[in-house]
């Protein structure tokens, strides 16, 4: 199941993406169907309902599926505007550094290769949508840089959380762009202000339930930059899988519905070229991971 986040005629939903690139209204469809308002209109609050959330929009599906009528409950994907999952989540995004052993050594060498999973995070201010443009703040960096990244969706309340368990704690799954000024990153040694610029996180389109991703760890990644690859990988390459990153990340701090995680690029970035290829204006990214959509945004 793929859900979005989508505003049309000013009005914001949380809608279910069916596969002839239509959205099921979720909110009108049970008040159609069940003439309940229980729905909230917007996709963290619908995580912290857990299974229920899950069910009911199951069951919605299958009642539209039943009927040819009832058109008037979804709108094609064209039509409405995508928001972020979570436009502005509730605490920073979680990203880890490093997490490909091949990015590493792009950064570095071998003795940039993590033993620990190196974390950092991005500030909320940061997200914006899929089809969003990127600012390039040319008064603070002519070294902005592009990431493709699975990003880890957080479904329920945990803390030291054993690694064996992690995956239960998964709501679902979507796209980040963990945008980079690399001179402010370097400037500073820790990575806030570098990772952090307002449009910095390109989030989206979709957030997938962990039921339609068999597997996360055998996901094809691809990053084209006006059509170029510049980045392929996959996520079994991982040097941290998604379960010990989760774990490691909840052994002091306490995870919340809604948390984001970011696990990592591939090799590939700009700053891994010679010379580096850094965005700049008109520039287009696209990431796309397998299973869970694209994620464009064009670079202003």
């Amino acid at each position: 199941m793929k859900f979005a986040a989508a505003r049309l005629n000013g009005r914001t939903f949380i809608g279910l993406v069916l596969e002839d690139e239509q959205i099921l209204d979720l909110q009108r469809a049970e008040k159609k169907f069940f003439d309940m308002d229980t729905i909230p209109a917007n996709l963290e609050d619908c995580i912290k309902d857990g299974d229920q959330f899950i069910s009911q929009a199951q069951l919605m599906e299958q009642r539209f599926k039943k009927s040819d009528e009832h058109q008037e409950l979804v709108y094609s994907l064209s039509d409405v505007d995508l928001l972020a999952p979570i436009p502005r989540p509730g605490k920073n995004i979680f990203c880890v550094g490093k997490n490909y052993r091949d990015h590493a050594v792009e950064m570095g060498s071998e003795a940039d290769i993590p033993k620990f999973v190196m974390l950092f995070s991005k500030a909320p201010t940061s997200v914006i949508a899929h089809g969003d443009l990127i600012d390039p703040h040319p008064h603070l960096t002519q070294e902005l840089d592009y990431e493709g990244e699975l990003a880890v969706i957080i479904g329920k309340k945990g803390k030291q959380i054993p690694v064996e368990e992690a995956m239960d704690y998964v709501f679902g799954y979507s796209i980040v762009n963990d945008i980079t000024a690399r001179n402010l990153q370097a400037n500073h040694k820790q990575f806030l202000l570098g990772k952090s610029l307002d449009t910095s996180c390109p989030f989206g389109p979709y957030a997938v339930h962990k039921s339609a991703v068999p597997d996360p760890q055998e996901l094809q990644i691809e990053t084209r930059v006006n059509g170029e690859v510049r980045q392929s990988g996959h996520t079994k390459d991982m040097i941290f899988s998604i379960a010990s990153i989760i774990s490691t990340i909840s052994q002091g701090t306490t995870l919340e519905p809604g948390d984001i995680i970011a696990t990592g690029t591939p090799s590939g970035v700009g700053k891994g070229f010679n010379p580096p290829r850094y965005l700049k204006s008109g520039d287009m990214v696209e990431i796309s991971i397998t299973g869970i959509g694209t994620l464009e945004n064009g670079v202003n």
